[in-house]
Order: structure tokens, then sequence, then C-alpha cells
């Protein structure tokens, strides 16, 4: 598939044309272009260093484009501050967990309604600690967490602004199995409320289950993108992950 070329995302909630951003001499972000449909779980891979982070960073208003265009939900977004960004209804994780440590899981909830949408949240709140199986933990203060169970309170807490696109920065990465389990069960349910996913992830059982479509990126580009199975049968994406043909 030619690069920067996408498949099966129609409608789309987010569109990407012609993305770069520099630093220094990095080129992180390339000339990245693609669509992510709406209800879609759309899985983006590639190897560390590939432009991942940064494309989400710059879809979310962390960091600035240095030119090209992102938009969501028919607005434009590209250069717009991350608060406003989230306001029209975008949300992500972070691969290190963003909380208050010294609140408890449920405030953590609370606090994240409130940065966001919060007719309902005591109701929300609740809904969130039972698909996330968090209740027995309600009370307990973030820095009193496991790991996995922090993942799961990040997760919540994107949850609970009522996003309608989500963007998981390896969000599975190393938690136990059964936290796993409960965080691609969360990911079918909100899917079926009408949630869009775009996913950072290295897991490959996790993309080939949930994901509908992959997309993947190697220095600061989109290589192809495609189902799983058209996907791992691409030489270049072989070429990506198991080394350089010589």
């Amino acid at each position: 598939m030619a690069e920067g070329k996408t498949a099966g995302a129609g409608d789309p909630i987010l569109v990407v044309r012609e993305l770069y951003r520099h630093f220094g001499g990095i080129k992180a972000v390339n000339g990245v272009s693609l669509d992510v449909g709406r209800r879609e779980i759309a899985g983006l891979i590639g190897p560390n260093g590939s432009g991942k982070s940064t494309l989400f960073s710059l879809v979310s208003g962390a960091v600035t484009p240095d030119r090209g265009q992102i938009r969501f939900d028919g607005h434009e977004i590209g250069g717009r501050k991350a608060h406003a960004i989230a306001r029209l209804g975008l949300a992500r994780t972070f691969q290190i967990p963003a909380m208050f440590d010294n609140m408890s899981v449920t405030e953590n909830l609370l606090a994240a309604a409130a940065q966001g949408h919060w007719p309902g949240a005591h109701e929300r709140a609740a809904g969130t600690l039972a698909l996330l199986k968090l209740e027995h933990v309600a009370d307990n203060r973030a820095s009193d967490l496991s790991g996995g169970q922090q993942k799961l309170l990040e997760f919540g807490r994107v949850i609970m602004r009522e996003a309608s696109l989500i963007l998981l920065d390896e969000v599975t990465a190393g938690v136990h199995p059964n936290i796993r389990k409960i965080i691609l069960e969360a990911i079918a349910q909100l899917r079926e409320r009408g949630i869009t996913f775009l996913v950072i992830e290295h897991d490959m059982e996790m993309v080939r289950n949930v994901c509908d479509r992959i997309i993947v990126m190697d220095a600061g580009r989109v290589v192809t993108s495609g189902s799983f199975n058209d996907v791992v049968r691409d030489s270049e994406v072989m070429q990506t992950y198991l080394g350089r043909l010589q």
C-alpha cells in the first residue's frame, strides 16, 4: 500500500494531512497523513522512535506542528491548546499515568470530570469503577494502587471526560493479564457506546484481537495501513520489525 494511504476509515472523526514536526535535525513526524473513522479502533504500531507518541502529542495539542492539517470532528485543531482540544471531545492516556497521588480513586475520577464534562459525574464515576473493576479500591489513595491499577485509573480518568475520540498510549504495557483483560473488555464496551480509539501498542496479540485496522509508522512516516493480516504480510513492515535488508 502506498505511503500515507489509509483504508477502511469511512466517515472519519480524525483527519491528518501532511503533518510535520521536527526537533532540530530529527524529523519526528515527517509528512504523516491518516484518517480514523468513527467508532473505529485503529492501531498505531512501529518501532521505538518512529514518531507515534509525537503524533499523539500533535493531535492532542501538547506539541505544535511545524505545518500540516489536523481536523477532529469537523474542527481544525492543529496548533490549538490542549485544553481547547479536550473540550471538543478528544482525550488521551500517557505511558506514565498522570493522577493526583494523595486523592482517592473516586476523587481522581471526579476531578477528571470537573476538568471536562461534570453533569452526572457521580453516576459516571460509579459506572467507571464497575467497568474497570476498581470498586474495591474506590476509597484508596491513588499512590497506594499497584502499577496495573494505576493504569486502570488513568484510563478511567480519560473515560470520565466523555470523549468521542480516545488516544491510548501503550495502555496495556507491563500489566498483569487480568488487568489487560479488563482494559480490552472496556475498550470493546466503550466502542459499542460510540467511542473511537487510536491505540499505540507493541502487543501484537492485542492489536490482532482488538483493532479494526493497523497503521504502521517508521522514521516519522506512515509506511502502510490495512487489516492485521494484510499488514503482517507486507514486506516493508517485516523490514521495519525484523531489521533492514542488507
